[in-house]
């Protein structure tokens, strides 16, 4: 789910909200109570749930690191 920014126009509070994308954005400011929070433009954070996201969710047998392994193997295969 994204993460937005929120400034107060009145307070100057400054918050972060997780929101889905759908959700209306918030207007309430939690420190003075007054409806003039804005949306920042800001580069996007989000955050990753669920089952799928993670490298050991794709490794199959005894691997422990995919990553960490080296993509130069020699070929077990020889050509005659």
């Amino acid at each position: 789910m994204p993460i937005y920014e929120y400034e107060c126009k009145d307070c100057g509070h400054q918050l972060e909200a997780i929101q889905k994308i759908s959700d209306a954005p918030l207007t309430e400011c939690p420190a003075c109570g007054k409806p003039s929070l804005q949306k920042q433009i800001s580069a996007s954070g989000f955050r990753l749930k669920g089952g799928g996201w993670y490298e050991t969710d794709f490794k199959k047998g005894g691997k422990k690191n995919l990553a960490g392994e080296s993509s130069a193997k020699p070929s077990d295969k020889s050509t005659k």
